[in-house]
Parts: structure tokens; C-alpha cells; sequence
């Protein structure tokens, strides 16, 4: 039926927090925060994505690139690519994968 869910919101600032929204068999939502100054290790998705940031300012790192990020902005990445993300301040973004 339906649902109201308050998992991003509540979801804590403390370093990197990841959470699962849904999933399916062929599309995952994720929900992270991340502590300012606080660092996503640098990794690969397993599909190709995309971010969309909520709350913060972050840095995206990929292909030895900088992309900054404000809230309501979103960026796109290619699966199987190395990279990584650095929080400015307080953030939260989802991943549609």
C-alpha cells in the first residue's frame, strides 16, 4: 500500500551513512549522508547512475576531475568507473542506480 518514509531526513550526519530506499531487480535507490569533511571511498558502480544532492555541497571525483555540487543539482556517471566524493558541509544525496 502506500507509505511515507522520513529515512532521509532522519538519516544521521556521523562520517558516511548509506541506506537502501528500494530496490528491484533492475533499479536500486540509495540514500547517503555524509559529515562535512568526511569522504566516500573511492569505488565503482555497478550501473551506470545518477546523483541528485539534496542537502550540503560536496565534491564528485572522477576521471581526475572536480565536479562541485549544491543542492538540487545532479550529476551522472558511467558504471565501472573509479570515484569518489568529498563533503564541503553536512550532505545528502540519493543515487539512482
Amino acid at each position: 500500500m502506500y507509505q511515507v518514509s522520513n529515512q532521509i531526513n532522519d538519516q544521521e550526519y556521523k562520517g558516511l551513512q548509506i541506506g537502501k530506499l528500494k530496490q528491484h531487480s533492475n533499479m536500486e535507490i540509495l540514500s547517503i549522508s555524509l559529515e562535512k569533511g568526511s569522504k566516500f571511498p573511492e569505488h565503482t558502480s555497478p550501473k551506470d547512475a545518477e546523483l541528485i544532492l539534496l542537502k550540503g555541497e560536496i565534491i564528485f571525483h572522477i576521471n581526475n576531475e572536480a565536479y562541485n555540487l549544491n543542492p538540487h543539482q545532479s550529476f551522472s556517471f558511467p558504471k565501472e568507473t573509479p570515484h569518489w566524493v568529498l563533503a564541503k558541509k553536512n550532505s545528502k544525496f540519493i543515487i539512482i542506480r
